[in-house]
């Protein structure tokens, strides 16, 4: 089983960022208003990012570390990934 991290593009422009073993359950789950409360008055959610890990621990020392980023940052995250280019 793999653990995800994932960022959302919500409605209405911000992003939310998550972990989950399921992305497609988890982000339906979003999508019916049963997600994050941050995300229920934000629906539609759209799956923008993600990041594989083989431990939890990992993806959610991830996760916390993606949060502390600034909007700009996250987009570049984002950014990269759709370029193929690794980040370091």
């Amino acid at each position: 089983m793999g653990h995800y991290v994932y960022i959302l593009s919500c409605s209405d422009g911000t992003l939310y960022t998550g972990y989950t073993t399921d992305l497609e359950r988890r982000v339906d789950e979003h999508n019916e208003g049963q997600g994050a409360k941050y995300t229920r008055g934000r629906r539609p959610v759209k799956l923008i990012y993600n990041e594989e890990y083989k431990t939890r621990s990992e993806a959610q020392k991830r996760e916390y570390q993606i949060k502390q980023y600034k909007r700009k940052d996250k987009l570049a995250l984002i950014n990269k990934s759709k370029s193929g280019v690794e980040e370091e």
